[in-house]
C-alpha cells in the first residue's frame, strides 16, 4: 500500500469515527438534559428554520431518504412536537410545522446542542483551524453530493 493510501485510510477512520463519538456525545446529553434524540433535534430545527418546511426539505437537509424524513415527521407527531399542515401552494404535499410545544423543545434543546459544539469542535480548535475545517467538509459534501445538490 503506498503513502497515500495509507493516509486516505487514516483520513476516512478518523473521520468516520470521530463522526460516530461526536454524534454519541451530543446525543447523550440532549438524552439527559432534554429527553430529545440528535436525529430529533435534527429535523425540528430544520422545521424551525425552513419555510414551508416539506419532508424533502428535512431529508435533503440532513441527508436521509424521503422515506426516513417521513418516518421521522411520524414519530416527532406522535410526541407533539410538530404538525403537518396542508400546503396552499400544492394540494398533494403538506407542509411540518413546530406545535407550541416543539418550539419550546427547541428553545430547551438548541442552547445545549450549542454547548456541546462548542465544546467538543470549538474549544479544541483555533478559530482559523475551525473555519478550514468547515470550508473542507463543505467542499467535501458538495462534491459527493453532486451538482444537482448544490443548487
Amino acid at each position: 500500500m503506498n503513502t497515500e493510501t495509507a493516509q486516505l485510510r487514516q483520513v476516512f477512520d478518523d473521520l468516520v469515527r470521530f463522526e460516530t463519538m461526536l454524534w454519541a456525545a451530543v446525543d447523550e446529553r440532549l438524552q439527559a438534559e432534554c429527553d430529545l434524540s440528535l436525529g430529533s433535534l435534527n429535523a425540528l430545527l430544520v422545521i424551525d428554520a425552513t419555510p414551508a418546511c416539506r419532508v424533502q426539505d428535512i431529508a435533503r437537509a440532513v441527508a436521509i431518504t424521503v422515506g426516513g424524513a417521513s418516518q421521522a415527521v411520524d414519530r416527532l407527531e406522535r410526541s407533539g412536537w410538530c404538525a403537518r399542515e396542508s400546503n396552499p401552494a400544492d394540494r398533494r404535499s403538506s407542509i411540518v410545522v413546530l406545535t407550541p410545544a416543539g418550539e419550546a423543545l427547541v428553545r430547551r434543546a438548541g442552547p445545549v446542542f450549542d454547548e456541546e459544539l462548542e465544546r467538543l469542535l470549538s474549544a479544541p480548535l483555533t478559530p482559523r483551524a475551525l473555519d478550514v475545517l468547515a470550508r473542507t467538509l463543505g467542499t467535501l459534501r458538495g462534491a459527493i453530493a453532486g451538482p444537482s445538490a448544490r443548487k
